[in-house]
């Protein structure tokens, strides 16, 4: 038996030394991949929420504590599959009311687009006066209309 002849694989012991698989075909037809597991590590699944509603740029309305402020602001979305829920955070533009609140501690308020309330973090403001707000669950901006 030479290393490129079939290898009964129902022997136990194989006598005949390595085995050559490099040029292995399977010509018996289709293969039942049903039970198969892929072990690589990568999963190609896609969780994108897809088209526009990935990001959002426009007009949104804090409710905080004592009163509102309506500011421009960017944000964007990913569906986390491990926690099952989105998780979503953007930037205000600059406001000089909105950036002293938030360094005097101010970290919660409810976010408006739309007239879709959802609470949001806020953090730190950036040096440009921007303020970052982060949330979980669905979007603010899902579901609006153009």
């Amino acid at each position: 038996m030479t290393t490129d002849d079939p290898v009964n694989i129902d022997d136990p012991v194989n006598e005949s030394g390595p085995v050559n698989i490099s040029n292995a075909v399977n010509t018996s037809g289709p293969v039942n991949t049903s039970n198969a597991v892929d072990t690589s590590g990568s999963v190609n699944v896609d969780y994108s929420v897809g088209g526009d509603d990935e990001e959002y740029r426009g007009p949104a309305t804090l409710r905080l504590d004592d009163g509102t402020i309506t500011v421009d602001v960017r944000m964007s979305a990913r569906f986390e599959p491990i926690e099952g829920r989105f998780r979503w955070a953007g930037r205000t533009n600059p406001d000089d009311v909105l950036r002293d609140r938030v360094g005097s501690g101010l970290r919660k308020a409810v976010i408006v687009v739309d007239r879709r309330e959802t609470p949001v973090k806020l953090s730190e403001p950036d040096p440009w006066g921007g303020v970052r707000i982060s949330g979980t669950g669905t979007p603010p901006w899902f579901g609006r209309t153009a």
